[in-house]
């Protein structure tokens, strides 16, 4: 009877575990699957360069935009649109550093200093103007955090006009977004 009872204890384990590995296995694989972004040489919540700062106001850098690559986009996806946003400027209210969309289907990433690739659109940084403006937080103040979004769209490149801002962008892609990944850089000075 305790021989039985073992074995049966044994079974039942065994069983558990098998499932419990199926399920870790399955996890792993779905996590390397997901619609991911990385900024080459960063970890999420990096120190950005001085050279991705702005180059206006004494901000010391050359306002160049940072390299980002995507991995495993969804299947269906027929363009990319990238934000940069510091949540911290303005004292809470926001700055928004870059908007890009319309990027092709298949674009990886974009190179450092890469504006916008040929046939995307440009969309107004809080400049009012279009491409990258790096950071320049306040001398002194404790570095901001830089959102970057990265949104796989099922809008062909071209669907949307140049020149949108970044709420204006959001809420032409509503309902339009397969996937969307964010990592999140750190500037201060």
């Amino acid at each position: 009877m305790t021989t039985r009872l073992n074995l049966s204890l044994t079974r039942r384990l065994l069983s558990v575990g098998t499932c419990a590995l199926l399920a870790y296995a399955s996890a792993q694989a779905y996590a390397q699957q997901a619609f991911s972004l990385t900024s080459p040489g960063l970890a999420d919540g990096g120190t950005l360069d001085s050279s991705h700062a702005a180059s206006a106001n004494n901000c010391g850098g050359r306002n160049i935009s940072p390299a980002l690559q995507w991995h495993n986009a969804p299947a269906g996806t027929k363009s990319f649109a990238v934000t940069i946003s510091d949540p911290d400027g303005a004292k809470g209210l926001g700055v928004v550093h870059w908007v890009v969309y319309g990027i092709a289907p298949s674009a990886t990433g974009l190179a450092a200093g890469e504006a916008a690739p040929a046939g995307s659109a440009a969309g107004l940084n809080v400049t009012g103007g279009p491409g990258y403006h790096g950071p320049c937080p306040p001398v002194g103040e404790v570095p901001h955090h830089y959102v970057v979004q990265v949104f796989a769209l099922d809008l062909a490149p071209g669907a949307l006009p140049a020149g949108l801002k970044k709420d204006a962008l959001f809420e032409a892609i509503q309902g339009h977004v397969l996937a969307a990944t964010s990592t999140v850089l750190r500037y201060g000075r």
